[in-house]
């Protein structure tokens, strides 16, 4: 998989990338990460890419042509199944989607900043836009980096047990049970029985049930039945 993800603060992404898990799958080659700092495609001779919007306002907006420069010299290079614009109006990321794009080859990822970008970039270069949560950041880049770790860390070999992504909260739309490791008590505090029985299958039971009980608490509306939802 490779990820091109469009910044004009390009060293905010640095951290990020550079350890853990998106690092260990960059250094197999599982993935590539390549961040593109957007001023180098303005034309303008002090490397702006904002300007006052049309009809005033408080706040710049995002200039359509080096968003348009940028883009078209990534695609002319290969082909990409999303173009993404990160934006807090955007469909609400969730493991269902994280699953979807974990599977294509190729995405760009755009960052907002400012008051958001020219509406002509969303809708003739943008094919998907994603949000992280309801509330608003200074700019896209903690949420494309969400989004980069999210689905980077669901690729095959990624994970040194590839059995974990898939027992993670909000993969079968319920949340994680709760775990337990060393020391068997502390301060009082003991682990359940019946995960120091090794009886496999009523251990697997009593997770389900675990999660079943915590999804109904915390996450009640993924419970219900998808139509309902969906009205």
């Amino acid at each position: 998989m490779r990820i091109d993800i469009i910044t004009i603060l390009p060293k905010l992404l640095e951290g990020p990338f550079a350890d853990s898990i998106l690092k260990r799958a960059q250094d197999k080659g599982l993935v590539e990460i390549h961040v593109h700092d957007l001023r180098t495609y303005s034309e303008d001779k002090h490397k702006r890419v904002d300007d006052y919007a049309y009809g005033g306002g408080a706040g710049m907006v995002m200039r359509i042509e080096p968003i348009y420069a940028c883009i078209e010299y990534l695609q002319s290079e290969r082909n990409y199944d999303e173009v993404i614009f990160m934006t807090p109006d955007g469909e609400l990321l969730n493991q269902g989607l994280c699953n979807q794009l974990s599977s294509l080859k190729n995405l760009i990822i755009l960052c907002g900043h400012y008051k958001g970008v020219d509406e002509r970039v969303r809708t003739h270069l943008i094919t998907r836009e994603i949000s992280i949560g309801d509330y608003v950041l200074s700019g896209g880049e903690l949420g494309a980096a969400v989004l980069t770790d999210s689905i980077v860390r669901l690729l095959p070999g990624v994970l040194n047990d590839e059995t974990s992504a898939l027992s993670d909260s909000f993969q079968d739309d319920l949340l994680a049970p709760p775990v337990f490791t060393r020391p068997e008590e502390f301060k009082g505090w003991t682990v359940p029985p019946i995960l120091l029985s090794g009886h496999e299958a009523k251990i697997d039971e009593w997770r389900h049930e675990q999660s079943v009980s915590r999804t109904k608490e915390r996450r009640p509306h993924l419970l219900e039945p998808k139509g309902k939802m969906q009205q």
